[in-house]
């Protein structure tokens, strides 16, 4: 494997603060990126990192990003990390790539990712299940990270109370992520749609005593990339016993739906999202 090594670039004090840092040929990351289950890196970031790595593997702009895996095996610390990339396979009409986060010489979180070759369109036309979603909500500048807005199915909610929780039914979230995931770069379509998927645990498995299931991993499917910084999810299914979940989603922008994501989960308690933000 060869490690991914990026120059520094510097972010200005106005702004936000970025989930990670350039430290070397590490990566540090902010107080930003610890998620909800306790002092560790959320998988959306964790994700992301993944994702940004694995898309710098690849210079064909016609090779599509059609699916990404992410195994989440360990918790991910609030410390330095190391990326690893490999090229598995490399053909005319697909790539095949993979990546590995490193801390303190251990694997804590791996993911791979298919790329395919754009082409003609197949005439005619496939069913699919219509998804419908609340309009993009009304940005008031209060929110300026993951989890901007969250709806209940069907209702008229934006920025709910925590007990929004306790209705039962599927669930809806826009998402519009506003802080780099690494200092100085804007954030490409498809991070920013890796990191989307990570919500689909939360959404899919959220139920009447609020989020009981941890992510192990998921998956993202994409049959084009993301236009504009607003993504939603619609959650699908919710499928559990025993203490293992499985959950689905349909992913969409502002023109409709783009992908599917499915998380793999095991019945977990304590999470508590983060109840302050660092300045920026």
């Amino acid at each position: 494997m060869t490690e991914t090594k990026i120059e520094s670039d510097d972010v200005g004090s106005a702004a936000p603060v970025p989930y990670f840092v350039r430290d070397g040929s590490r990566y540090a990351p902010s107080q930003i990126a610890r998620g909800g289950w306790g002092p560790s890196l959320s998988g959306h970031v964790v994700g992301g990192l993944l994702g940004w790595a694995l898309e710098r593997t690849v210079d064909d702009p016609q090779l599509q990003p059609a699916r990404l895996t992410v195994d989440l095996p360990a918790p991910a610390a609030l410390k330095p990390i190391t990326v690893q990339t490999r090229i598995r396979h490399d053909r005319r009409r697909l790539k095949l790539v993979e990546a590995v986060l490193i801390q303190d010489d251990a694997e804590v979180a791996r993911a791979s990712a298919l790329f395919l070759r754009r082409g003609p369109q197949p005439d005619g036309q496939v069913w699919s299940q219509p998804v419908q979603l609340p309009p993009l909500p009304v940005d008031d500048g209060d929110q300026p990270s993951l989890f901007l807005r969250t709806y209940g199915w069907g209702a008229e909610i934006q920025n709910p109370d925590p007990d929004w929780a306790d209705k039962f039914g599927p669930k809806y979230t826009w998402l519009h992520e506003m802080r780099p995931l690494i200092d100085g770069e804007p954030l490409s379509a498809f991070t920013r749609a890796a990191m989307a998927a990570d919500v689909t645990a939360s959404i899919a498995n959220w139920g009447t005593n609020a989020l009981e299931f941890i992510n192990a991993d998921y998956t993202l499917t994409l049959s084009r990339l993301p236009e504009g910084s607003h993504l939603g999810l619609a959650s699908l299914t919710h499928y559990s016993r025993d203490g293992v979940a499985t959950g689905s989603a349909v992913l969409v922008d502002r023109q409709g739906p783009i992908g599917n994501c499915v998380s793999v989960a095991i019945a977990h308690s304590g999470f508590r999202p983060p109840s302050e933000l660092p300045a920026g």
